[in-house]
């Protein structure tokens, strides 16, 4: 093989270095038993080949490494679209078991759509791709050949809100020329784009509408200046009123937004006279609903409930027994729980408060049995039904073990091999794509051994994801890890707080990724965010680590634990309450109190936002499971929050008195 396989203009003698190409994407990894022994000229090697500099590559020195795929990737996109397919093929069918098949194949699909070489770009699809621009390439490829189906993903792909890529451009002409994009697609989209804020989008689309559209026109510039005028315009939008369907949805949800009560008089009275097709119906009236329930609607409750019971869904459903919690009305609680779909019902969730409101109208053996089919279930709910009915919490304990014979076969698998090769040349964002994808991919046994490898090589972070992306929901000792142990005991002591807290802290908030970065700017193990770092570093007395210092796991956990033992001086130890304003912050648990039930599980399901009732649920079951295991998995004697956390009334007198 020619050690200058490229060079930065293309040599004469091409068809010599496309053999040579070819040769490496065929035989690069044929051997898993080469050794990888020159890391560095790899690493060269890729950060050359992403800047195209062909020349600077040793290809002697990485002939046989793991990685030489990573090259060959580089080298076969840089002559894209020109690239005979075949050529591809053979890339996607060496490397099947790398993402970089994934990557090629969507590389090579978006290049030779936008060349026009549909049938190159047929030739190496395996069907629809991922993605708007690629999917548009495709439809257009396939538009002489399979019409019908090109046309209806033309037409999915229409029907949004906002501008598409302009690989689509063509795809849409062509079905706008062959009629089977019409002007109701354009209004509908134009409404689409209305409700979510295009006027640019509108404008363009305005200019494909004729003058049978006028009428539509006029009634949407009055309903853009009023939404309650809404009453007051025709009830026939454009030909045959196919316009009115989009029209009045995209008002109602704007209006709905603005003042729920008007929307819902207004919606009262020309419900009955228009004529709009069932899903335009139903989508404004599931709106109305959610946000009567949300916004306590009181004067439409009738129609609220009516709504509710019809529709059926999940999630209304699960906001009228939440509604009627609040409002201590248990018969109801029991009459909307009996309502929901198997599924959600079967909850843990579900039977505890099935469970909690047959206790409170008298019938206690049907509520044990309600208590009991949640109890089996690990979560926070499951294990609250078991505090009631003092049962061990049911941890459904997956254990697993290998063989060292089957470990080290482990470790020769092509994907260990990869990863470990693109970690030791710092390259953990591809290592990750590499493992995760084959941990999808795998068979359930193939999965918790690429588990097993990861604790061994104390991947924590990539051990918990593996159980994620893998299913291992009862691989606890895997999802739940010993990570950091003697940092979080260390700190938790330190500053008297529960260890096992602070553990299951750390684990929602980044899963043990010391170098998690929130979209919101928070930071490390535990998720601090640098102005909090220097405000409490400043209390501590120490020197300010700064955006970067705050990753350090030590550094982290120490602040993380100073901030959550800062919020249990706040609410006199309570460990709920404290778990919350972590979350959310001490000002919206002050007044989340001052509005609060009193029993703990009604203060929990009061919480308005949905993520801080899913993270203190998260947090709290957690540190119970962190103690089962320090225990050898035995739940025996673990409680998930104390006598006094589940007796204390969740009101002002929890806050401390300063």
């Amino acid at each position: 093989m020619p050690a200058r396989l490229f060079s930065r203009e293309w040599p004469r003698d091409w068809h010599r270095c496309r053999h040579a190409l070819v040769t490496v994407i065929l035989l690069g990894t044929l051997s898993p038993a080469v050794a990888q022994t020159n890391d560095d000229a790899m690493r060269e090697a890729l950060d050359a080949a992403r800047q195209k500099q062909w020349q600077e590559i040793d290809h002697v020195a990485i002939e046989d490494h793991v990685l030489i795929g990573y090259v060959a990737y580089h080298g076969l996109l840089q002559r894209l679209p020109h690239a005979d397919p075949q050529e591809v093929l053979a890339y996607l069918e060496r490397y099947a078991d790398s993402p970089l098949s994934d990557w090629m194949r969507g590389q090579a699909i978006a290049r030779y759509g936008e060349a026009g070489r549909y049938d190159d770009l047929l030739a190496v699809a395996d069907g629809v791709p991922e993605g708007t621009e690629r999917q548009c390439h495709y439809y257009s490829a396939i538009l002489d050949r399979e019409p019908q189906v090109a046309a209806e993903g033309g037409r999915k792909l229409w029907q949004v809100g906002r501008s598409q890529p302009e690989a689509c451009d063509a795809l849409f002409q062509a079905l706008r020329d062959r009629d089977e994009i019409g002007e109701e697609d354009v209004w509908a989209r134009k409404m689409l784009a209305w409700r979510a804020g295009e006027t640019g989008l509108m404008r363009y689309l305005d200019r494909m509408l004729g003058s049978r559209w006028q009428d539509g026109r006029a009634a949407l510039e009055r309903l853009q200046k009023d939404y309650s005028a809404v009453t007051r315009i025709p009830t026939c939008i454009g030909p045959d009123c196919r316009g009115s369907g989009p029209l009045f949805a995209a008002a109602m949800h704007g209006f709905t937004r603005a003042d729920t009560e008007a929307a819902l008089e207004a919606w009262h009275k020309i419900a009955p006279h228009l004529s709009i097709d069932a899903r335009h119906r139903e989508t404004i009236e599931r709106d109305l609903a959610f946000y009567a329930l949300v916004r306590d609607t009181d004067r439409h409750r009738g129609w609220t409930d009516d709504t509710v019971a019809r529709l059926a869904d999940p999630e209304l459903l699960e906001l009228r027994v939440r509604d009627a919690l609040a409002e201590r009305d248990w018969q109801a609680v029991i009459d909307w729980i009996h309502r929901m779909p198997d599924d959600p019902r079967r909850d843990a969730r579900w039977q505890y408060w099935l469970g909690r409101a047959l206790e409170r109208l008298g019938d206690p053996v049907t509520a044990e049995s309600a208590y009991a089919a949640a109890a089996d279930q690990r979560s926070f709910y499951g294990f609250a039904a078991a505090d009631r009915l003092e049962r061990p919490y049911a941890l459904n304990l997956e254990r697993n073990g290998f063989d060292d014979d089957y470990r080290r076969e482990v470790a020769n698998w092509p994907v260990v091999r990869r990863t470990e090769a693109l970690m030791r040349i710092g390259e953990p964002g591809l290592a990750g794509s590499e493992w995760y994808r084959a941990v999808a991919n795998a068979s359930p046994r193939e999965a918790r051994a690429m588990a097993d490898y990861a604790q061994r090589r104390g991947w924590l972070a990539k051990l918990v994801q593996t159980t994620i992306a893998g299913g291992m929901w009862d691989a606890l000792n895997w999802r739940f890890p010993e990570a950091y142990r003697d940092d979080f005991i260390h700190w938790g002591q330190q500053n008297g707080v529960d260890p096992y807290l602070l553990m299951g802290i750390a684990r929602r908030e980044s899963a043990y990724n010391p170098a998690a970065l929130s979209p919101a700017g928070a930071r490390g193990l535990m998720q601090v965010m640098p102005a909090t770092a220097t405000q409490l570093s400043r209390q501590l007395g120490i020197a300010d680590p700064g955006p970067y210092g705050v990753l350090d796991p030590e550094t982290n956990i120490r602040l993380g634990s100073t901030y959550i033992r800062d919020m249990l001086d706040r609410y006199q130890g309570n460990r709920l309450a404290a778990t919350a304003a972590y979350n959310a912050g001490p000002g919206r648990v002050d007044r989340w109190l001052r509005e609060a039930p009193q029993e703990f599980d009604l203060f929990v399901e009061s919480i308005p936002f949905r993520e801080t009732r899913a993270y203190v649920q998260a947090v709290l079951s957690y540190r119970a499971i962190f103690e089962s295991l320090a225990n050898d998995g035995n739940s025996e004697g673990v409680s998930m929050l104390s006598d006094t956390e589940k007796t204390v009334r969740y009101d002002v007198s929890l806050l401390a008195r300063k």
